[in-house]
């Protein structure tokens, strides 16, 4: 008795329509999910055949499909389930589920059919079908567009392609028209050089200081146009690659009195180069080639935008992280607001005048200290001077 109370509890409260029918397709019972679902009272579905909740060609076949099922034995739904269309009162169909079980009594037996609504189910299955058509259409019209825009960028690439070889071969005619044009010059100048020099040896007879005046100023002319075309022709190695530095051993101090007794004969009149090194290592490891040409263009600069009377600090350093090279001047000093220019290829400060250069010195120097695993530093102020700092950490 306590069994058949619980078990009916449990088909009351069931979420599923429960509906049982007998050997001819009579319901005998169905729970309150099933009645609700059909929209049917209990008393107008108990006592029916179960037809009555079938809409065409189901109606008409089930109860050949009980009689065919009850001569052969082969179930066509019965404990395999399947789903199939409900017929409410109103008319309307709804999908739905169906699960039926066999079910032996001691006199009779029956069939249970169980009833799982699919209508939200296939509301949300046509919903998502909706959005895999529109997300399916969207993909279609955003790969078209990527075609294009894949296409487009072909293009662009093809031309930026043509563009770059064509940026190439003029890159190319520069460098071998700056080499020739270099290399063409320095003939010519070293031919003016040798004469400028014997004009002065054979005029220094008539002791005519108008004749040593004008050879002075062609010497300085060609020590000029000389600079020039070194430093287009540096650019131009830098450009392509050609310069790789050679990194040895060699006396920095050395180098360093090489340099400054060099310069000394170029300075000013009462300009002194005054050389110091700090450390009691004087041998150091980097390409002395290229660190010559640096300090030799910070020191030519310094004589440059110095004045007569007055004096260039040239320091080196060499501890055991590091060496650097300092050079010092009191010139007209940097521009605050052109600093940032400053190593930029043919910048030349406002305040520069009408003191000759290329802009391309200081440009060539930090490439060449970069070269070397070096940086340049510096601190300017306009007519206070200038302090530029090489530094290069040991290698270890």
């Amino acid at each position: 008795m306590e069994n058949a109370i619980m078990l009916k509890a449990v088909i009351e409260n069931a979420i599923d329509g429960i509906i049982t029918i007998d050997t001819d397709g009579i319901v005998q019972s169905i729970n309150p999910s099933a009645t609700h679902l059909f929209g049917y009272e209990p008393d107008e579905v108990i006592g029916n055949n179960i037809s009555l909740l079938m809409p065409e060609p189901d109606k008409s076949a089930h109860d050949e499909y009980l009689k065919r099922y009850h001569r052969t034995g082969v179930p066509h739904i019965i404990g395999i389930g399947r789903e199939v269309k409900g017929l409410k009162k109103d008319g309307s169909v709804f999908p739905f589920r169906l699960a039926i079980s066999e079910v032996d009594l001691e006199d009779r037996k029956m069939y249970a059919g169980f009833v799982h609504d699919l209508s939200e189910q296939k509301i949300a299955e046509k919903q998502l079908k909706i959005y895999t058509n529109q997300l399916e259409l969207l993909v279609e019209e955003r790969t078209i567009e990527l075609k294009k825009l894949v296409l487009q960028v072909q293009d662009a690439s093809a031309e930026v392609s043509l563009s770059l070889e064509k940026e190439k071969e003029l890159n190319q005619m520069k460098s071998r028209f700056v080499s020739m044009a270099s290399h063409e010059f320095r003939t010519p100048l070293s031919a003016i050089q040798l004469s400028a020099s014997l004009i002065d040896k054979y005029a220094a007879t008539y002791e005519n200081p108008n004749i040593t005046k004008h050879v002075g100023k062609i010497k300085n002319s060609i020590g000029s146009l000389t600079t020039i075309l070194n430093d287009f022709l540096s650019i131009e190695r830098l450009e392509t690659g050609i310069i790789t530095p050679q990194f040895f051993h060699f006396d920095l101090v050395k180098l360093a009195e090489e340099i400054t007794e060099e310069m000394q004969m170029v300075a000013k009149q009462n300009q002194n180069i005054i050389y110091q090194h700090t450390g009691v290592e004087s041998i150091i490891f980097t390409d002395a080639n290229l660190l010559k040409h640096c300090i030799v263009n910070l020191i030519a600069n310094a004589i440059k935008y110095s004045g007569e009377n007055t004096f260039i600090e040239f320091n080196t350093e060499i501890s055991a992280e590091a060496f650097n090279i300092t050079l010092t001047d009191n010139g007209i000093g940097i521009p605050k607001s052109e600093q940032k220019h400053l190593f930029d290829a043919f910048f030349r400060a406002h305040n520069t005048g009408s003191i000759p250069g290329t802009g391309l010195g200081l440009n060539i120097v930090k490439r060449y200290v970069k070269l070397m695993n070096g940086e340049v530093k510096f601190e300017s102020a306009e007519n206070k001077g200038t302090t530029f700092s090489l530094i290069f950490k040991k290698e270890a």
